[in-house]
């Protein structure tokens, strides 16, 4: 199941699934981590992040866990995510998607494959 359709993934989806291949990750630090690994392209506001971990969890892309040696958070409780192995394998295909697709734009482009 590809929760982006058809095409693929959206962005923050494979960036969020990239984020969790790591290591499990509360909220804020996906947030974090996706601003980071992006570039900053992709700045994620808690409603859209949140929607998007929430559809991951319902295709079985991302499941709630436990922190592993997380010191407590002097406020509310944080709430973890991971990746599911078949989360793994939805990022695996479309890393591989996102590489074939680029492949064939440097080629139409006439760009070295050098480079890559």
């Amino acid at each position: 199941m590809n929760p982006g359709g058809a095409g693929g993934m959206s962005l923050l989806e494979y960036h969020v699934l990239l984020a969790l291949a790591s290591a499990p990750l509360h909220g804020y630090a996906i947030k974090d981590v996706v601003a980071v690994e992006s570039g900053g392209t992709l700045t994620p506001r808690a409603g859209s992040l949140y929607r998007v971990i929430a559809r991951l969890i319902t295709v079985g892309y991302v499941m709630d866990t436990e922190p592993a040696n997380s010191p407590p958070h002097p406020g509310l409780a944080r709430k973890y995510y991971a990746l599911t192995a078949s989360g793994r394998a939805a990022l695996a295909a479309e890393a591989r998607r996102l590489k074939q697709s680029a492949a064939l734009a440097e080629k139409r482009l006439g760009v070295a494959r050098s480079r890559s």
